[in-house]
């Protein structure tokens, strides 16, 4: 009977080869960019200690995984850090063929290592300082009219405007700014909380302290940009055709604090969303406005701005102390 069943063709074969492509594409697709460069050096780091002891990392079993939690643990890698370890490694078993119910890291031996690893390893949070309208103010104060000023100042005013993730800012391109009479619309195509790029519109209104629509405006004009990327390299008197990479706006943020006499150390790219929360909590934004800009999903993280800035607002020692 088996005889019977003609051989593919060619063009059967091709055609098969081009939607196991498509596949790839669409798995891919799935996760984040920065999601799966993360899980391939998870992957990659896993694989190389697996072959150091002489183990098939494709037939890892939760012994083999939690040994290894523990013995980057021992190295220094951060508890955080090896949380998403195990995700990667789930990821690349899943992408080899392995059932999602099967997967060894979803163990309870899996979980109670990294627990164990979380209570003995613990490190005290370094979360950066958010920079409030005065620190932004202060940074913009720093920033030129040369092209590279220019691009910093816009730069900054619109990433705290927006409360945007370094990954937004840098994503943004001409096409996604609309002008209206009060200010600009921004469109966000796609988002860390956004992966399926269903869109968001955030206003940005002119302002009178940051003046972040002028701002964007000087610079677009300036630099003569009428599509594409919105924030590029500069070099000189030349603007460079490549967009900015997010790390490239951590920087950006280090060096205009430390031009305004601010400690670099205490501030990164995401204190400017995280600025933006703290500032509009200070001045007395209702909570679902301030979520209107920023995207959170729930009011957990938001609450964590807002109280940290109120906490000694009607403080319970007052008057007792």
């Amino acid at each position: 009977m088996l005889d019977l069943v003609p051989a593919p063709a060619t063009g059967a074969l091709i055609a098969l080869d081009q939607d196991r492509a498509t596949l790839d594409l669409d798995l891919r697709a799935g996760k984040a960019e920065a999601t799966r460069i993360a899980y391939a050096a998870d992957g990659k780091a896993f694989a190389r200690w697996c072959h150091a002891r002489g183990l098939d990392p494709l037939a890892a079993n939760a012994e083999t995984i939690a040994m290894h939690l523990s013995s980057a643990a021992a190295t220094g890698l951060a508890p955080s850090s090896l949380g998403r370890r195990v995700a990667g490694i789930a990821y690349f078993l899943q992408l080899a063929g392995v059932a999602a119910d099967k997967l060894p890291t979803r163990s309870k031996l899996v979980r109670e290592t990294l627990a164990g690893i979380r209570r003995r390893h613990a490190r005290p949070s370094r979360r950066k300082d958010a920079a409030t309208t005065d620190v932004i103010r202060a940074m913009l104060d720093t920033c030129g009219d040369d092209y590279q000023g220019l691009r910093d100042r816009a730069l900054l005013a619109i990433g705290f405007a927006a409360a945007l993730r370094r990954s937004e800012l840098v994503a943004i391109d001409v096409e996604d700014l609309s002008e209206c009479s009060d200010g600009l619309r921004l469109t966000i195509r796609r988002s860390k909380t956004d992966q399926e790029g269903v869109g968001y519109m955030i206003p940005i209104g002119h302002g009178s302290r940051l003046r972040p629509v002028e701002a964007v405006q000087d610079w677009l004009r300036t630099a003569g940009i009428t599509s594409g990327a919105v924030f590029t390299g500069v070099r000189g008197s030349r603007i460079l055709p490549r967009r900015l990479s997010s790390c490239m706006v951590a920087l950006i943020v280090k060096r205009r604090a430390r031009l305004a006499g601010l400690d670099p150390r205490t501030l990164s790219g995401h204190s400017l969303r995280a600025g933006f929360c703290t500032s509009a909590a200070m001045h007395g934004a209702n909570v679902f406005r301030i979520m209107d800009v920023t995207r959170h999903k729930s009011m957990d993280t938001l609450r964590g701005y807002v109280r940290e800035r109120d906490m000694f607002r009607d403080y319970a020692g007052d008057g007792i102390l």
